[in-house]
């Protein structure tokens, strides 16, 4: 049996009874608010019911909500056939909720109108304020309130992240409290101070470790609070100008990272591929907090996202070349700038070849039909899974029923929060990021191991960065510095199809990416189909099959041109999604809401531009 399964109350919704129930006996199935808390034993129990609501790694069954691959495919970085996805044009009827149960808006990233876990987390600290001096000491006090107040400031910084201006509450509100209950929208920076507050607590209060290592301690939250104070941060400087509030929140997210990289226990020893197919993580030096999936416990603990990439699966958006163009090459330079023998032919063959190893790690080495771009991800699979396409596949890698390890929290990500956080301050006064910071984040991602199928490949890891050779690629943004733009490949390279891109490019004020007004964001990658992928020179892809050649002509198939079918893949039917504008970085609240509030003579504002 695997080392550790996120534990769970058999009534996740936890309900409190009184004794006036059935025959007024207590009931066995739900928690009885009066007695329950007694010590911290009950304490741990109930903080284990946050855990799959923020720990979700590939989360569980069919399930794909805020899981990579099936849950996070909305953003710049991929493509698919026929329109693509558009975002919402128009406030929706109803965006509320008051169920625990994780529900979540994919086009944001983030969860829908709905406080239940704020409740939560305040009805959490109540009970151990109450706890205090009596059933539990001041060490154990201190622990706890962080681990409440770490969820709180999680969910708000989730919340905030979708709506912007947000009503926040530090207390559990009571019926009769109408003016609390009803209480319009708060100022986001408001909201985030009081974050900012709930997250140095942590840093303070929170245990180093507290037993199990994968239970919540210091290390774990500090990753969390890096990734979070680099969102507002360079929230703050780039989509509100607040310069004062960007530094108070980058300097956060440096001073969280730091707890993390200099706490001697993480370490880049595992090569990419397994940090995602893994059957356990527990002892990868790379994974500050995973989330273990077991088929043999009551009830089983599994998920489908392997299966999604075990080669036979449908990966209808899929990557497109936009992002293949953005691997460097492993001379460490962007094609356009490298030396390296055919880094400009742009076939998967060659790029598999002549890129970042984590591109060969992340994607299928050749055409395949299953992905809506040709280009397939096989990232969150072992090697083992895709050597048994076109199967039949055992349990761990078809259907819901895969037991591979999900990392939750990576120390790559934290690393890269860090140097990013550091890069924004140097542009606000802050010290210039050195050699040193570049060798210590993007230099040590970069000395990973491969493992022995990259290497029979020929696969070779990439060449470190350099700040007195910093690359100016011909395709970096003018506002963007050389050094940043370098950063934010990195962090592409790094999480294809896991939480960040779409949070990346709203953060940046770069949303306007998805407009696809650079038709590399609707294409595959280069393809000879006559000796790469026969297989769609058939007479049912007649006048369906196209590709785009270099001076922009499109050649569709007509049954006698085969050997003109070369150029950029062209997914059938595809079209460019309805035209948006920025009021898209924020999700509107529904009309339903809007409507309870003046039903009880309240106002709840509406998010700008809705």
């Amino acid at each position: 049996m695997k080392k550790y399964i996120f534990i769970l109350f058999a009534v996740t919704s936890l309900v409190f009874s009184s004794c006036e129930d059935y025959l007024d006996k207590p009931s066995l199935t739900t928690m009885n608010d009066g007695n329950y808390w007694t010590n911290e034993n009950n304490l741990r129990l109930f903080a284990n019911g946050f855990y799959p609501n923020y720990f979700t790694g590939y989360n569980s069954g069919f399930t794909v909500d805020y899981a990579p691959l099936r849950g996070y495919y909305f953003a710049d970085d991929f493509a698919s056939s026929g329109k693509q996805i558009n975002f919402e044009s128009q406030a929706p009827s109803s965006r509320g909720s008051v169920s625990e149960t994780a529900e979540w808006l994919v086009t944001y990233a983030g969860p829908t109108w709905d406080f239940a876990w704020v409740r939560k987390s305040n009805l959490f600290l109540e009970r151990i304020e109450a706890m205090k001096d009596q059933q539990i000491t001041a060490s154990v006090y201190q622990h706890w309130s962080a681990v409440a107040r770490f969820f709180r400031a999680f969910e708000y910084c989730r919340l905030v992240s979708v709506f912007g201006d947000v009503p926040y509450f530090d207390r559990v509100i009571k019926d009769n409290e109408l003016d609390l209950m009803y209480k319009d929208r708060d100022n986001r920076t408001v909201v985030m101070d009081k974050v900012y507050d709930d997250f140095t607590y942590v840093l303070d209060n929170m245990r180093l470790t507290d037993g199990n290592v994968q239970y919540l301690n210091r290390y774990i939250a500090a990753g969390f609070i890096s990734r979070f104070m680099l969102f507002e941060g360079t929230w703050q400087k780039y989509q509100l100008n607040n310069t004062e509030k960007s530094k108070k929140y980058l300097e956060l997210a440096v001073k969280a990272a730091d707890l993390v990289m200099k706490s001697g226990k993480y370490s880049f020893t595992s090569d990419f591929r397994s940090l995602f197919g893994s059957q356990d993580l527990s002892s990868n030096k790379e994974v500050i907090l995973y989330r273990s999936y077991d088929a043999a416990v009551s009830p089983a603990v599994t998920h489908a996202i392997a299966s999604y990439s075990n080669l036979y699966e449908s990966q209808s958006t899929a990557p497109n070349l936009k992002l293949a163009k953005a691997f460097l090459c492993n001379d460490g330079n962007p094609y356009k700038l490298s030396t390296v023998a055919n880094a400009d032919k742009l076939d998967i063959k060659n790029m598999v070849a002549t890129r970042d190893p984590r591109f060969e790690a992340t994607f299928w080495d050749a055409p395949k039909k299953e992905s809506g771009t040709l280009l397939y991800a096989c990232k969150f699979i072992d090697r083992e899974g895709v050597k048994l396409y076109p199967g039949p596949y055992p349990p761990i890698y078809g259907s819901n029923t895969n037991t591979n390890d999900a990392p939750v929290l990576r120390l790559a990500e934290v690393v890269l929060n860090w140097i990013e956080a550091k890069a924004e301050l140097a542009t606000m006064g802050g010290a210039a990021v050195t050699q040193a910071d570049i060798d210590a984040s993007i230099n040590a991602i970069r000395s990973r191991p491969l493992d022995a199928t990259a290497i029979a490949k020929g696969i070779k890891k990439t060449a470190a960065l350099s700040l007195a050779s910093l690359p100016d690629d011909p395709d970096r943004d003018s506002d963007v510095s050389p050094l940043l733009w370098e950063i934010r490949r990195e962090r592409r390279m790094e999480f294809v199809f896991e939480h960040t891109r779409l949070m990346d490019i709203k953060r940046w004020k770069k949303i306007n990416y998805m407009k696809n007004t650079d038709p590399d964001n609707m294409l595959g990658l280069w393809t000879n189909f006559q000796t790469e992928f026969p297989e769609f020179l058939v007479a049912s892809k007649k006048g369906k099959l196209k590709v785009r050649k270099e001076d922009g002509t499109i050649v569709t198939y007509d049954g006698t041109n085969a050997a003109a079918m070369v150029g950029y893949y062209v997914p059938e039917n595809i079209s460019n999604r309805d035209d948006f504008n920025d009021r898209v970085y924020l999700a509107p609240v529904g009309n339903t809401q809007i409507s309870e509030y003046l039903d009880k003579g309240y106002k709840l504002t509406q998010t700008p531009g809705w």
